[in-house]
C-alpha cells in the first residue's frame, strides 16, 4: 500500500465528507429555535422532561448527505414511565409529524429542506442497567463519545462512516444488518484511524471481541457472562456504557464478510471511488445482460408496512424469498436489491434459463405418491431410493414471474407486499 497516496485520498475524503460551517450553523440554529417552542409546550403542559440533542450531530461525527436526521431526545421523568410516547405526542401537537411506530412511538419533523428533527422519548435514569429500551442508553452514548474521543479521532470516524455508507454497511436496521453510528464511533476509537481499524478487519478470520475500557477480566469471561444471543455477530463490541451490551449485536457474518473484502480492496488499491456512494446503473445492466444472451429484468414492490426497518426488512425478505423462486428454473447471473426508505423497493435480475429442470419426486416405497407423479411429469428416472422427473423449460423470466404472481397472491399477501410490478 502506497502510505503517501492514502493518505492523501483520506485527507480529500474527509474535506469533501464533513459538513461544512453554514450547514452545522443551519442545523443549530433550527434546533434552537424548535427548542424554545418544544419548552413552552412542555411548560404549559406541566410535563417532567429534559430535551437533549443526541445522535451524530451532538457527537460531531456527522457525514454531509442531502438530507440531515437529527435526534432530539424527550428525556421523560419516571414517574411519566408509561405515557411518554403520548406526551411526546402532546408537546408536538401543532407540528406537522409522521408517526413512527416501535416499542415507543417516535416522530419525524421536517425543518426546511433538507433537516429531519427525529423526536425520541426516552426515560431520564442514571444508571444505564435501569435503561428500559435502548434508546434509554443514548444519552450515555453522547457523553461518552464526547468526554472519550478526541477531534482527531473524529475526523477518521467521519471516514470510517462515508467508507460504510458509501459501501452499504452503514445501519443496524435489520436489511442492512450492518455497522451502527454508536458502533464504529467506538470502534475507530478503539483502534485510533479508520487505516488501523481496516488493516484489522482485512486480517481477522475469527470472531473479534474488543473491550476498551476493559469491564471484563478476558475474552473467556465475556464469553461466559453475556448471553448467547449477544455473542451472535461476528464482532462482540462491549459497550463502554453498559457492560452487558455488545454494540454490534445486529451486525450479521454475511455483510462483515463483505465488508472485509471491500476493506482488503480498498488497502491492495486505494481509491477515492471506494467512498462515493453508486447508484444502480439499470440501463447499463440490462445493455451488458443482453450482450452476454441473457434475461434482464427490473421489478418494483410496495409493502403496505410502515417506512424505515419494517418496511425495508420486508421488502428484502421477499427478494430472498423470490431469488430461491427463479433460481429453480434459471441460472441467476446477477441481481440486486435497492431500498432507500419509503415503502417501495427495486430488484433486478440477470439470468439465463436452463434448459432442462429436474424435480425431485416420492420415495420409491411411496408408491401412491409415485404413481402420481409418473402420470404429471411424462419422463421420470430412479435414483437412489427416489423417484425424478426432467422436464424442458421454454418460459422467459417475465413470463414465468407473470405466471408466478397470478398463482402467489395469498403468499404475497402473507409477505406483506401489495405491489409487484415488472418495469
Amino acid at each position: 500500500m502506497n502510505t503517501k497516496k492514502t493518505n492523501s485520498i483520506l485527507k480529500e475524503v474527509l474535506s469533501e465528507a464533513k459538513p461544512n460551517k453554514n450547514e452545522i450553523k443551519e442545523i443549530a440554529n433550527r434546533f434552537k429555535d424548535f427548542k424554545v417552542k418544544l419548552l413552552e409546550k412542555i411548560k404549559k403542559l406541566k410535563v417532567h422532561v429534559e430535551i437533549f440533542v443526541g445522535g451524530s450531530f451532538a457527537k460531531k461525527t456527522l457525514i454531509r448527505k442531502k438530507e440531515y436526521d437529527v435526534d432530539v431526545f424527550l428525556r421523560f421523568d419516571k414517574r411519566h414511565r408509561k405515557e411518554i410516547s403520548e406526551l411526546t405526542e402532546k408537546i408536538l401537537n401543532g407540528f406537522n409529524k409522521t408517526k413512527i411506530h416501535g416499542s415507543r412511538d417516535y416522530f419525524m419533523i421536517k425543518l426546511g429542506k433538507n433537516i429531519i428533527f427525529e423526536v425520541i422519548p426516552v426515560l431520564k435514569i442514571k444508571n444505564p442497567k435501569e435503561a428500559e429500551n435502548i434508546t434509554d442508553l443514548s444519552y450515555f452514548h453522547v457523553n461518552y463519545v464526547r468526554k472519550k474521543v478526541n477531534p482527531k479521532v473524529i475526523d477518521e470516524i467521519i471516514i470510517a462512516k462515508t467508507f460504510c455508507h458509501a459501501n452499504g454497511f452503514y445501519g443496524a436496521e435489520s436489511y442492512i444488518k450492518g455497522f451502527s453510528g454508536y458502533g464504529l464511533e467506538l470502534l475507530i476509537h478503539h483502534y485510533g484511524s479508520f487505516l488501523k481499524f481496516i488493516k484489522t478487519i482485512a486480517k481477522t478470520e475469527d470472531k473479534l471481541i474488543i473491550d476498551t475500557e476493559k469491564h471484563f477480566k478476558n475474552k473467556q469471561e465475556i464469553m461466559m457472562d453475556l448471553n448467547t444471543a449477544k455473542l451472535a455477530s461476528p464482532i462482540v463490541l462491549i459497550d463502554p456504557t453498559f457492560k452487558q451490551r455488545n454494540a454490534l449485536a445486529a451486525l450479521s457474518y454475511e455483510t462483515f464478510k463483505e465488508f472485509r473484502k471491500k476493506c482488503k480492496n480498498f488497502l491492495k488499491n486505494p481509491g477515492k471511488h471506494f467512498f462515493e456512494k453508486k447508484e444502480i446503473d439499470f440501463d447499463k445492466i440490462r445493455k451488458n445482460a443482453l450482450k452476454g444472451k441473457n434475461e434482464f429484468l427490473n421489478i418494483k414492490t410496495k409493502t403496505e408496512k410502515q417506512e424505515g426497518d419494517i418496511a425495508g426488512s420486508k421488502l428484502l425478505k421477499f427478494y430472498n424469498f423470490l431469488e430461491k423462486e427463479i433460481s429453480k428454473f434459471f441460472q441467476i447471473r446477477n441481481k440486486g436489491f435497492v431500498y432507500e426508505g419509503g415503502k417501495t423497493a427495486k430488484y433486478f435480475f440477470v439470468v439465463k434459463k436452463k434448459k432442462e429442470i429436474v424435480f425431485h419426486g416420492p420415495m420409491l416405497t411411496d408408491k401412491k405418491n409415485v404413481e402420481r407423479f409418473r402420470k404429471k411429469h411424462k419422463k421420470t428416472f430412479n435414483k437412489g431410493k427416489r423417484i425424478y422427473a426432467e422436464e424442458k423449460f421454454n418460459l422467459t423470466l417475465k413470463k414465468f414471474l407473470q405466471n408466478w404472481k397470478i398463482h402467489n397472491k395469498k403468499r404475497m399477501q402473507e409477505m406483506s407486499v401489495e405491489i409487484f410490478d415488472i418495469i
